[in-house]
């Protein structure tokens, strides 16, 4: 029986080039998927709304001191933290990253003080939604219609109360 690699859990800026694979694959899987050119996407906001100083953060999870899967949130309000960029690379899925990747975030959103996490995902990415289902978000849209018809999926979670660092999320 084989043990599987150990992952380091570290923060990066956007500009770090370990973030370029996630940033590219997740540009490339966003225009094939939806027919468009990503970059306006990738790029919607600024690199500083995912550090610290503006209630953000970005991760990413390293085997062998390589990105395998990462993701990042931004302050969406005072209460709340809004997931983005949640990617695993493509060599590495169905390894159960991205919810190791999401309950990272979570607890680091938890830790500086916000209650809640938003996220949207988009109407052709299924494993993304089966991914925020199973782990306990509530769509906050009819899970029953064409998610075509729906646009941007949203979805939310309530965290636990927990210790606050200090940091408070609206500073």
């Amino acid at each position: 029986m084989t043990s599987a690699p150990e992952l380091t859990v570290i923060h990066v800026p956007v500009a770090d080039p370990r973030v370029r694979p996630l940033l590219s694959e997740l540009g490339h899987e966003y225009s094939t998927r939806y027919g468009k050119d990503a970059h306006a996407e990738i790029s919607r906001y600024p690199d500083e709304e995912f550090t610290e100083a503006h209630g953000g953060l970005l991760l990413l999870l390293l085997e062998h001191g390589e990105p395998v899967a990462g993701g990042a949130f931004r302050r969406y309000d005072a209460d709340t933290a809004e997931l983005k960029r949640i990617w695993t690379h493509s060599a590495h899925r169905r390894r159960g990253l991205a919810r190791r990747v999401v309950a990272e975030l979570e607890r680091e959103a938890g830790t500086r003080g916000y209650r809640r996490v938003y996220l949207t995902t988009g109407p052709r990415q299924p494993e993304a939604r089966g991914l925020y289902l199973a782990t306990g978000y509530t769509a906050l849209f009819d899970t029953e219609a064409d998610p075509e018809t729906i646009g941007p999926l949203p979805f939310e979670k309530h965290l636990a109360a927990r210790g606050h660092t200090g940091k408070a999320p609206d500073q």
